[in-house]
């Protein structure tokens, strides 16, 4: 198939790159345009912008908010301009749900079809082609897009025709993530306190919990290795907001959200907005009196 790509981080260089490994034909768009020449040396085409990205037909974005998705979109050169009527645009990141419905509008005023299939999973995850894709559009457009689904990971979840819905199962499956995040945070710092080995106190909550996700977390908070991120601190605290800002407008109680967000805030006041989100166990060291920011207080 051929297929745009607009977005080549973390995230959207392997998704790019296992298209084209899978035998589709890939125009590739980045912003800094650096990014892009591995992929055109394995064959993909340099596209000069969005809206030349766009005009194979179909064109998924895998960028970092609503604001960076927003820029490409609109405009003389964005995907509304060059995308043909019939043609596809497929949102790929974690985005607001009112700005996925808002999309949907924007598409289908020009007769355009939008589809939101953000991902799940880390940038290991994304070039292994093992990610998590949830899905909703048109069931006949959904059909069509399969292949290039199957070239990024093995399960497609539909869950609507209403692009928004599959915004909203992100935001709120990466509000678990990061419950879960601060969860571990806080055990390892309270199992630490009470004179217990955090990697021994990791072996029994692996063996208790048998969950891949909780097993990978609970390496990264031993490795320790906050400055090589693939889970930027800032864009999670952008998804805990994302989270709160979908319980404002469905008037659901998130008080959990709330405690994390300002546990994020703090770590990016404390110079940590680029690294890996799990740098949270950081500040809950602080909080505690033990660590390394805990010692620079003092």
């Amino acid at each position: 198939m051929k297929v745009g790509f607009i977005g080549l981080g973390n995230m959207g260089f392997p998704m790019a790159r296992n298209m084209l490994r899978a035998g589709h034909e890939v125009w590739v768009w980045n912003r800094t345009p650096e990014r892009a020449e591995q992929l055109v040396s394995d064959g993909a085409h340099l596209a000069a912008t969005p809206a030349e990205a766009a005009r194979v037909g179909i064109v998924f974005t895998m960028l970092a908010d609503d604001d960076a998705t927003r820029a490409v979109v609109e405009g003389v050169d964005g995907i509304l301009a060059g995308l043909p009527v019939g043609g596809v645009h497929v949102a790929a990141s974690t985005l607001s749900v009112a700005f996925s419905a808002d999309l949907a509008r924007l598409h289908r005023q020009r007769d355009q079809r939008y589809v939101a299939a953000p991902v799940f999973g880390r940038p290991s995850v994304a070039e292994q082609g093992g990610l998590r894709i949830v899905a909703a559009g048109p069931r006949e457009t959904l059909d069509m897009l399969r292949p290039l689904f199957h070239a990024l990971g093995p399960d497609l979840f539909v869950v609507g025709e209403a692009p928004e819905l599959a915004h909203a199962v992100k935001v709120i499956g990466n509000f678990l993530l990061t419950a879960m995040v601060e969860a571990l945070c806080e055990s390892f710092v309270l199992a630490g306190k009470a004179g217990i080995e955090r990697a021994r106190f990791a072996e029994v909550v692996n063996a208790v919990f048998r969950s891949p996700l909780v097993e990978s977390y609970s390496q990264l908070l031993l490795a320790e290795r906050f400055d090589q991120p693939a889970f930027r601190l800032r864009l999670g605290l952008k998804d805990v907001r994302l989270a709160l800002a979908l319980a404002e407008a469905t008037t659901t109680p998130l008080p959990l959200a709330d405690l994390i967000r300002q546990h994020a805030i703090e770590g990016v006041a404390r110079g940590m907005s680029e690294h890996d989100f799990t740098a949270l166990l950081r500040v809950l060291e602080a909080h505690a009196g033990i660590g390394p920011m805990a010692s620079k207080s003092a």
